[in-house]
């Protein structure tokens, strides 16, 4: 598998525009790939290859008629928690599953923008946990390290786009689930704006804690996603004015100020901070100021912002459940947490939707000194496939807190957030985070191609990600 050799998105893209390659060749090789790494990796719940093939061939056609389309004929694959018209969205779970009518909006732009869907991605059981295993599919492993999970919940997308299966990947993040994998797999990571890309046929997802993003090796590759698949469907309850996040790949973010906050938001077990990992991130601290950056300690007042994630959360788990065929085959920990959901979907849900307003103004004051917020996307590296696998609820999320306790505020804020590589723990991929205030993506995305131009991360990869010593890891 010479994942090490395959090109991006923006390169695929080209590629076939100037007739270097088709795209019946770039399919065949991502679905070699797949099928190559689906033993090991497993990154894939649903391969489309017949398919597939057939939209490839589809698109030659087009591109020797010559249409110019900005993904025409470019294989990437989608999360199963996105509708893709003719096959089942089981978002994690067990039980037969019916075709969906039609594609969610998300994947009906990129089919506008002529990409072709090779499959679709695992996620653990409705997207909860920041690890990508389930009796539904198996484990999904980390391309750097096989005896590690990628993370979740979009940890198949992560797998698949770091082991070089694809060039990108749409994913979802309801509280870190686009950034967390993305950290502990080597990745750019693109929470965008609430609304910026569609969620529909579901008006928001998870009471408007989720939102669809991406995944890719380079940040204009993620950002070229991005603008493929952004946009609205009349149903949408959010709808953010639309944006070239593309056209601020390159471009000088100018001197900005930057709070680096190292603190986690108040939770209620205790989280901290492994000192590897802030060392990486003090390390992309220095290297902001050394690229003419103000950088300062700044902690965002976020108060009892948890408050307002729990009811909202789990109130979209019950959401999910009622529209699971087999809910019985549920985890034991889904279902009670969509108990909790039913009991706080009243007025605790109400009151913590209402609280978003008081938040953006409390947490946003910081952006009245400062331009961008630098935090660890983590606590902790990746940990061992089944370390929170088979553990019971309290314990999960205890586990769950500790590692991962930076991301799932600016879920509730609705902001946009852009994880990007800081480097390895152990041979480890970590990340953080570049976060800003609403609709702040432009200048999100300029300042991580500026790190990245710097840094360079996207020449580091996993080698062939299934070395003997990998394998065995």
């Amino acid at each position: 598998m010479a994942s090490d050799r395959t090109p991006g998105l923006a390169d695929c893209a080209r590629m076939l525009a100037a007739g270097e390659v088709t795209s019946r060749i770039l399919v065949e090789r991502a679905l070699a790939r797949i099928e190559a790494t689906q033993s090991s990796v497993n990154a894939f719940r649903l391969v489309r290859t017949e398919a597939a093939l057939a939209e490839a061939q589809a698109a030659d056609d087009e591109l020797a008629a010559g249409v110019r389309r900005p993904l025409l004929g470019v294989p990437v694959a989608v999360k199963d928690d996105m509708d893709v018209a003719g096959e089942p969205t089981a978002f994690g779970c067990r039980g037969a599953f019916p075709p969906a009518a039609e594609d969610g909006e998300a994947v009906r732009r990129l089919r506008a923008a002529g990409a072709v869907i090779v499959g679709k991605t695992n996620t653990c059981e409705l997207g909860q946990w920041p690890f990508t295993e389930g009796p539904a599919f198996g484990d999904t492993r980390n391309p750097w390290n096989l005896g590690h999970t990628p993370g979740g919940s979009s940890g198949g997308s992560a797998a698949a786009v770091a082991a070089g299966l694809v060039p990108a990947a749409l994913g979802s993040d309801g509280a870190g689930s686009i950034r967390i994998p993305a950290g502990w797999t080597h990745l750019v990571g693109i929470k965008p704006q609430r609304g910026r890309i569609s969620t529909w046929p579901r008006p928001e997802s998870f009471q408007g804690i989720t939102v669809n993003g991406t995944l890719a090796r380079t940040v204009a590759d993620a950002a070229l996603l991005l603008d493929a698949a952004g946009g609205n469907h009349d149903g949408d309850l959010h709808r953010p004015a639309a944006l070239d996040i593309s056209a601020a790949v390159g471009r000088d973010p100018g001197t900005l100020r930057i709070a680096l906050s190292l603190k986690p938001p108040f939770t209620a077990v205790p989280a901290r901070l492994d000192p590897r990992i802030r060392d990486r991130v003090r390390a992309l601290a220095e290297r902001l100021a050394a690229l003419g950056h103000v950088v300062e300690e700044a902690e965002p007042r976020y108060g009892q912002i948890g408050l307002a994630f729990v009811p909202r959360a789990t109130a979209g788990i019950a959401e999910r459940v009622r529209d699971v065929p087999s809910p019985h085959l549920l985890d034991r920990r889904t279902r009670d947490a969509a108990r909790l959901g039913r009991l706080l979907g009243g007025a605790p849900l109400r009151v913590a939707r209402r609280a978003e307003a008081a938040l953006h103004r409390r947490v946003g004051a910081l952006f009245a000194r400062y331009d961008v917020v630098l935090a660890p996307t983590t606590a902790a590296p990746p940990p061992r496939i089944g370390t929170l696998a088979n553990m019971s609820g309290w314990n999960t999320d205890r586990a769950m807190i500790a590692a991962c306790p930076y991301a799932w505020p600016w879920n509730v804020l609705g902001w946009p957030g852009v994880n990007v590589p800081a480097g390895f723990v152990d041979g480890l991929p970590v990340g953080a985070q570049l976060l800003g205030p609403a609709h702040s993506e432009p200048l999100l995305v300029s300042l991580a191609a500026q790190l990245e131009a710097d840094l360079r991360w996207h020449e580091h990869r996993p080698g062939q990600g299934l070395s003997a010593d990998n394998r065995a890891a």
